[in-house]
């Protein structure tokens, strides 16, 4: 069941509202969400559900407040209205189900700091700031960069891995909480081949053991291999429900608009996929 964008909340609900899950069952529920900068908005009016035990792509522009979405659902900035359930809850209430993996672009890489360090500091939560880290603590951060395949890196700096290294190292810091909902921010940016094949079959691990992520994606013509779900967005929720229905072309159109290389390329894409079934 498709549906469109829509100043109405009650006009952009996703189908699983209609369903027989419980709000506490409910992953991620987004009512109403504006974000402003400069009294600018960046998202405006955006409500949707994602369903539990699933992968879920946010697919837009350049531009389309896909990161601004993901930070304001942690209260990492502030909502101009709006609320934002986890599980159910307020977001604070349940912050410890949430697993994040930031943009590359934000993470000081010059930190001295090596990659278990970094890992572990998923489990600060668990710990507590002022209290020591302990060997059970520093084998789980180990366990999950083995995980990710780069455990041999564990004592290197931070600044000294390579970009996939960076981003495995960040994947196994939200791993190694063991969350239900996983929000990653462009995980498979600037990443060599063997890293994207490492996250996607750490993603495939996580559905198989019924977590649930939401990764902002960009690569129109890996969307129908890599999710279950889609939210197309620009400023606005423009569509979202399982992909097979919502990722058209005619929802890309109204998505990037005059982007008709990528546009063309995605279709045709999706028109192999489709000939291949």
């Amino acid at each position: 069941m498709n549906q469109s964008s829509s100043t109405n909340s009650t006009e952009n609900q996703s189908p699983i509202t209609q369903t027989d899950l419980s709000p506490a069952e409910i992953p991620l529920s987004v009512y109403d969400l504006t974000v402003a900068y400069h009294r600018k908005p960046v998202i405006w009016d955006v409500s949707f559900d994602i369903p539990p035990g699933k992968l879920v792509g946010i697919i837009g522009p350049n531009g389309a407040g896909k990161s601004t979405l993901i930070k304001a659902i942690m209260e990492l900035i502030p909502r101009a209205s709006g609320r934002v359930n986890i599980f159910g809850k307020p977001y604070q209430k349940n912050r410890h189900r949430v697993g994040y993996v930031p943009q590359r672009e934000s993470v000081d890489w010059d930190f001295p700091v090596d990659a278990l360090d970094v890992v572990t500091m998923g489990l600060y939560s668990e710990i507590g700031w002022c209290l020591p880290v302990r060997k059970k603590h520093r084998e789980r951060a180990l366990d999950a960069l083995e995980r990710v395949g780069i455990a041999d890196y564990a004592r290197r700096q931070i600044s000294q891995l390579s970009g996939g290294q960076q981003q495995r190292t960040f994947l196994a810091r939200a791993l190694v909480q063991d969350a239900d909902l996983y929000l990653m921010d462009e995980p498979f940016a600037a990443v060599d081949a063997a890293t994207e094949k490492a996250i996607v079959k750490i993603l495939q691990e996580m559905k198989q053991a019924g977590k649930t992520a939401l990764v902002i994606h960009h690569d129109l013509q890996t969307v129908p291999e890599y999710f279950d779900y889609v939210i197309l967005l620009n400023m606005r929720v423009i569509d979202h429900g399982p992909t097979e229905q919502v990722f058209t072309p005619e929802n890309l159109q109204k998505t990037y608009g005059g982007r008709l290389t990528l546009l063309e390329e995605a279709t045709e894409t999706m028109r192999r996929r489709e000939q291949s079934l």
